[in-house]
């Protein structure tokens, strides 16, 4: 059986297969990484949502796009090595120092196919 094309539309699980597919090759793991800040004025503008209490929702956006750009880096890298899917997804976050965050988002690029 044919392989899925490469990441036509990109096979991605938390979990380690995928239902109606086989893993016919495992290609390593995969990474992306993304490091952020928040500017003076973005940072003045949180305080005052944090003054009022609820959603901040400035942090949300800043926390969503990062984790969009390193899903993508980590699906083109997965890609660059020839995987079609990756399992066993995560995220993780550091602070690298006060206001700088590192968004790191890894998992398993592997080849699937059909079963």
């Amino acid at each position: 059986m044919s392989p899925v094309h490469q990441f036509e539309t990109p096979y991605v699980t938390t979990g380690f297969d995928f239902p109606g597919y086989r893993i016919a090759r495992n290609l390593g793991v995969v990474r992306g990484i993304t490091v952020r800040s928040r500017s003076v004025i973005g940072r003045m503008g949180v305080g005052i949502q944090a003054f009022f209490g609820g959603n901040i929702t400035l942090l949300v956006n800043l926390c969503e796009e990062a984790r969009a750009d390193a899903f993508q880096i980590m699906v083109s890298h997965g890609s660059e090595l020839g995987g079609n899917a990756i399992v066993a997804m995560r995220y993780d976050a550091t602070e690298l120092m006060p206001g700088i965050t590192e968004v790191l988002c890894y998992g398993t690029a592997v080849l699937i196919e059909p079963v």
